[in-house]
């Protein structure tokens, strides 16, 4: 990739620094407790996807801007748009503690924090 600033880079930067609202340390925290551990898909090792992606975050939350590559960009649009998906489907209610907002938070995103 050229060092030249592509909009579409800085976009998704910038999207992805939108739906990511927990700080490095808040995520590391949150994805040692049980109940991250206990929401989402597997895939295969026993671990989940949102887990693995949450400590993947941690990672890209952590690294200079101009260090990211094609591949964390990637990751970042996955994590917007898994973000984008399940904020769409709320449930009713108290989502305080629900799998809905945990698994939400193994990406990054905790919906009862105002941003």
């Amino acid at each position: 990739m050229s060092g030249k600033s592509d909009p579409s880079r800085q976009d998704t930067i910038d999207e992805f620094g939108d739906v990511v609202n927990m700080t490095p340390a808040s995520l590391k925290k949150w994805l040692a407790t049980d109940e991250a551990k206990s929401v989402g898909q597997s895939d295969g090792d026993g671990e989940s996807v949102g887990h693995a992606s949450g400590r993947r975050i941690v990672k890209l939350l952590e690294k200079k801007k101009a260090d990211l590559t094609d591949d964390d960009l990637a990751h970042m649009r996955k994590v917007i748009g898994y973000v984008h998906r399940h904020t769409a489907q709320r449930p009713k209610g108290d989502v305080t503690d629900t799998a809905w907002r945990y698994s939400l938070m193994n990406w990054g995103h905790d919906p009862t924090k105002s941003k």
